[in-house]
């Protein structure tokens, strides 16, 4: 619950219209596993069972069509998985990806929201395999990218 209430902290800090704070917790999220920071991931939303943020469409991670690359999409969407999971998971269990299924639905010509969302009850049951939903959107609203990264959500063992 630390991330939660780090996002609670600095999603409200502004500086005159600027959002500064979301910026901020943005970074600090994306030091947590460095790849993320190859992304830039700008979170927009996050909540117990939904994170949402932007991947900025930019020259390093284009492919060589000029579109936000494949695994650029992917590294977004575990950005927001990850997020949700941290704010998500009861404080006495811990989770781990374990794999990823993805379909590519349209080229991202544009910046791409990533959306990682998942139920209550997942977290909750008896099943250590938690299917989390993610997608991908353009900016006009056409889902790029689309799929479920499964958790194997287990208790902490004993200290």
């Amino acid at each position: 619950m630390r991330v939660l209430s780090m996002w609670t902290a600095t999603s409200r800090v502004r500086v005159g219209r600027f959002a500064v704070g979301k910026a901020v917790f943005s970074k600090a999220f994306a030091l947590k596993a460095p790849y993320f920071a190859t992304v830039r991931p700008r979170f927009v939303a996050l909540r117990p069972n939904y994170a949402e943020l932007v991947v900025p469409k930019r020259r390093r991670v284009h492919n060589h069509l000029k579109t936000v690359h494949a695994i650029a999409l992917c590294n977004g969407l575990e950005a927001a998985m990850g997020a949700l999971a941290e704010v998500s998971i009861p404080a006495d269990m811990r989770w781990i990806p374990k794999g990823m299924e993805v379909a590519y639905t349209a080229k991202a010509t544009s910046d791409i929201t990533c959306i990682a969302e998942t139920d209550p009850q997942q977290w909750t049951g008896d099943d250590p395999d938690v299917p989390v939903r993610v997608r991908g959107v353009r900016d006009d609203g056409t889902v790029v990218v689309e799929g479920v990264i499964r958790l194997w959500v287990t208790p902490r063992p004993a200290r």
